[in-house]
């Protein structure tokens, strides 16, 4: 299996729903770590129209043979309609952090 680490992006709408995918997804195995940073304000076009969301953003710490799984997850528990979900590879890390993120 392949265990390259990658830092997973989400957002969220409220606290409730950031610590729900949080814990499901440490619990199920699917991340060693996940920080949840309040306060992020996002501007962005849906379906045609300018919209504006004050929103909390999860920082997933992974890795690539869980991926897919993690993917299915967050958007099965989310309640957006289309999450935000982009997984960006770690090049470089402290190796004995990285190794811990492979771990999952």
């Amino acid at each position: 299996m392949d265990k390259r680490a990658q830092l997973v992006f989400c957002t969220c709408p409220d606290r409730e729903s950031a610590g729900q995918l949080a814990t499901a997804l440490v619990e199920q195995h699917l991340a060693a770590c996940v920080n949840i940073l309040p306060g992020i304000h996002s501007v962005y076009r849906w379906q045609g129209e300018m919209e504006s969301a004050n929103e909390l953003l999860l920082l997933i710490k992974t890795h690539s043979g869980v991926y897919r799984a993690l993917e299915r997850l967050i958007v099965q528990l989310h309640p957006y309609e289309l999450p935000e979900i982009i997984a960006v590879p770690v090049e470089n890390g402290l190796p004995a952090y990285l190794d811990w993120i492979s771990e999952p």
